[in-house]
């Protein structure tokens, strides 16, 4: 397989990127790992008492997860004597979409979570209505030799759950309010979504999206 792919989504936008080998590959997707990164359950505010005047809502995230997610993906043997450049529509397998207790209507008020679910997560997450679908999805690649390839789009998938306070005057002093009392609520979102190409012949690390798409190879 050659160093070079280019992919074209719906948009007609064509860009062109590297296919990793050997070491090269170990480095590229090392931040790509599968996991629940740490929170505290339950978070509540630092303080029981707000100033109304400055103080309008409180925010945390109570729980989240990073997984790797392949959205769209498609399986190539190329033969002995059939190498050469190939330009093959992959197939949606999922998708994601930034959700907000369930809500694809994302709005401003919901920004400060986002960027919260960024902190922990260490990478930046969608904020607003989006979602990893496109009309198509296709990969231009340049095999040099024969093998099991597989051509995917995907994405770090995050989902959690986040908490709401409110800060509540009672008199010239405000109480902070939990403003879901019957448990929190929840987010979808995803990463920047990456394209390229695996191969049965080359192991990825496991818990990356490449790891990911290989899988599905059985190789």
């Amino acid at each position: 397989m050659s160093s070079r792919t280019t992919h074209t989504t719906s948009s007609a936008r064509t860009r062109r990127v590297a296919v990793s080998s050997g070491v090269a590959a170990l480095v590229a997707v090392a931040g790509l790992g599968l996991g629940a990164v740490p929170a505290h359950a339950d978070p509540v505010p630092p303080t029981a008492t707000c100033d109304p005047a400055k103080d309008f809502y409180w925010d945390d995230i109570a729980s989240v997860r990073v997984e790797p997610t392949v959205t769209d993906f498609l399986a190539v043997a190329i033969a002995p004597g059939t190498t050469g450049s190939y330009t093959k529509t992959l197939s949606e397998v999922s998708s994601v979409s930034t959700t907000i207790n369930s809500s694809i209507e994302v709005g401003i008020e919901f920004k400060a979570i986002f960027a919260k679910v960024s902190t922990k997560v260490g990478f930046s997450v969608s904020d607003t209505k989006a979602t990893t679908r496109t009309s198509t999805v296709t990969d231009t690649v340049n095999f040099n030799s024969p093998g099991y390839y597989g051509l995917y789009r995907g994405t770090r998938k995050v989902t959690g759950q986040w908490v709401r306070y409110i800060c509540a005057r009672s008199g010239s002093t405000g109480y902070w309010i939990n403003t879901s009392p019957n448990g929190p609520g929840t987010f979808t979102t995803f990463d920047v979504p990456e394209q390229g190409t695996v191969a049965c012949s080359f192991p990825e690390p496991a818990g990356t999206l490449r790891a990911a798409a290989r899988a599905r190879l059985a190789c």
